[in-house]
């Protein structure tokens, strides 16, 4: 990589960014299961609910956003409050460049740093790159949900990883 990455935290100004990446990955992966790009509208709700323990960061080349990762409210019942789901995601012509790794690394972090007690990660069976990053971070894999979601024509699984903090 011939360009450092910076690791920051998310701010406005960054969701554009955001949304193309995500985008990016709704029309051409299965890293998401949503099927339908999200406009800029659509994400606001989304980005304002990372605030306080629910962080949101991004990385950053050469003052170009590329990629982010997030900790997201697992449910809305108050028992669940000290678990967290994990996202990332890197635009298709950054990855392989560790920007992934250096995301996952940030966020889990950024989870002990708020006192989290576990971390899920909710990855498609065919995501095998994401898969190895998490178990390489500690995540363990705690069940397979079969054929729970269809995409580009396709059955896919999901995998449900832990990681305890």
């Amino acid at each position: 990589m011939n360009t450092a990455v910076n690791i920051r935290a998310a701010g406005p100004a960054d969701l554009p960014a955001i949304t193309d990446i995500y985008n990016e990955a709704v029309k051409a992966t299965t890293a998401t299961f949503d099927t339908e790009p999200r406009s800029e509208a659509d994400q606001l709700a989304w980005f304002s609910s990372h605030t306080g323990r629910y962080s949101l960061v991004v990385a950053e080349m050469g003052g170009l956003v590329v990629g982010w990762a997030s900790i997201t409210r697992w449910s809305e019942r108050k028992a669940y409050d000290e678990t967290g789901e994990v996202s990332f995601y890197v635009s298709s012509e950054h990855r392989g460049q560790g920007i992934g790794r250096s995301l996952t690394g940030a966020i889990v972090e950024e989870a002990r740093k708020k006192n989290f007690h576990t971390l899920i990660a909710r990855v498609a069976g065919e995501s095998t790159v994401s898969l190895h990053l998490s178990r390489s971070f500690g995540f363990e894999e705690i069940g397979v949900m079969k054929e729970v979601g269809r995409k580009f024509g396709k059955l896919l699984d999901v995998h449900i990883l832990q990681k305890m903090l």
